[in-house]
């Protein structure tokens, strides 16, 4: 059976950097901090009291209200990133096959929010009085399900849920339903929103999130010595899947393809890497032997690096054991410094960052590193791309994604040629 060529037709995002794709991508190229005090709930208690929220969101901007009573705050994102990349798709639905367009989209957690809102209310009031939308609004599954009813795509539908590579997996799962021949367009993406009390208090149980008040918008800082966790953000992003034949029969443009994707296991702890870097290792070999591809054909990676201790290292690792001396020429940047971690939806936007990458042949920087401020255990001859946009030629980019549990997964885009 011959495989599909896939191509990327549309992007849509909304995140702590701007509320549509073309402001989050002016965010992440001047080098942008989204990080702030929290505003959505009151933090002082906490150890940590900062995020990258969306900035001046009101869902009632995009939907009417009682839509919008119907969904969490993370469909709501969802609904926004899917609409803003449908219609720069620029596809005529009136003509299209709504049978083979399906909708594949993540979330980590889901509606956390409406679920800590729903047993507030009922700890508050006398009687068992729940929200009748209260299951709809938390399950994973519903942003998909609420962007398939919105336009009518009856193809593939569900959702992917493996931590904070959800949203990459769906995008893996879409590559493949399409080269399959099983869809002609698949909407891939993800969405999160646990920017609430359990959210916060959770991870700080963890000791996972940075805890650098006094400077939120420099606490994101990958690969510098200094650092102490990750900082939570939210927000969504939706990709456009499409089959290269399909696309070019409707005159469509086309900002990348896709060539292969990865997926691994560490098989090693409940939220720790593997110190050495095995499963991330493993998810690049073999999204480059899925892409049929060569490491020395890369020239991006988009890396996980989310400024926590033990994770930086570890990939580091992976990346020069994947690499090798290739690893030198390459350009690494984790956006997460700018963008924050947004967990399930973490791998949608920087695969978008990816894709525009290579379209625009600019690698966004991983900002916040200051001079002197050095892991011994990281090797500073690789070009981090550290505080500073850079311009080169990006035949190709990769994107990884690493989640509590242990779920790797990697996605390949490279420049499309006819």
């Amino acid at each position: 059976m011959e495989l599909k060529r896939v191509v990327v037709t549309g992007l849509g995002a909304i995140t702590p950097l701007g509320n549509t794709m073309p402001k989050t991508w002016d965010g992440l190229v001047r080098g942008v901090s989204g990080a702030g005090p929290i505003t959505q709930f009151d933090a002082t208690k906490f150890k940590t009291r900062f995020a990258c929220e969306v900035k001046g969101f009101d869902p009632l901007q995009y939907m009417d209200r009682k839509e919008a009573r119907k969904c969490d705050r993370y469909t709501h994102f969802a609904l926004v990133a899917a609409d803003e990349a449908v219609v720069d798709a620029g596809m005529d639905l009136e003509k299209e096959n709504k049978d083979r367009i399906g909708v594949i989209f993540a979330a980590g957690i889901g509606g956390i929010r409406s679920f800590e809102d729903e047993v507030r209310r009922y700890n508050e009031e006398v009687g068992p009085k729940f929200n009748p939308f209260f299951i709809p609004k938390i399950i994973a599954d519903i942003a998909a399900g609420h962007i398939s009813m919105k336009y009518g795509f009856r193809g593939p539908n569900f959702a992917t849920v493996s931590a904070c590579a959800s949203s990459t997996n769906a995008i893996s799962d879409a590559f493949n339903y399409i080269r399959l021949g099983k869809a002609s367009v698949i909407l891939a993406g993800g969405a999160e929103a646990t920017i609430a009390i359990v959210g916060v208090g959770g991870f700080n149980a963890m000791n996972a999130l940075s805890t650098r008040n006094d400077s939120p918008e420099t606490a994101s800082r990958p690969f510098s010595a200094s650092r102490d966790g990750f900082v939570m953000g939210e927000g969504g992003a939706c990709l456009v899947l499409e089959e290269l034949e399909h696309a070019q029969a409707r005159g469509a443009k086309i900002y990348a393809e896709v060539t292969g994707t990865g997926l691994s296991a560490d098989a090693y702890h409940l939220t720790a890497s593997h110190p050495e870097g095995l499963g991330a290792k493993l998810v690049m070999l073999n999204a480059l032997d899925d892409a049929g591809m060569k490491p020395d054909e890369i020239d991006y990676i988009n890396v996980h690096g989310t400024s926590t201790p033990v994770g930086d290292i570890s990939e580091v690792r992976a990346i020069l054991n994947v690499f090798g001396e290739h690893a030198y020429r390459l350009n690494i940047s984790a956006t997460k410094s700018m963008t924050g971690h947004l967990l399930g939806a973490a791998g949608a936007v920087e695969a978008a960052a990816s894709i525009l990458a290579v379209k625009n042949d600019t690698v966004p920087p991983t900002i916040n590193h200051a001079d002197g401020d050095d892991d011994k255990e990281i090797d500073y001859k690789l070009n981090f791309t550290f505080n500073t946009v850079q311009k080169k030629k990006i035949r190709a980019a990769l994107s990884n994604t690493f989640g509590f549990g242990g779920h790797n997964a990697s996605v390949i885009v490279r420049k499309f040629e006819k």
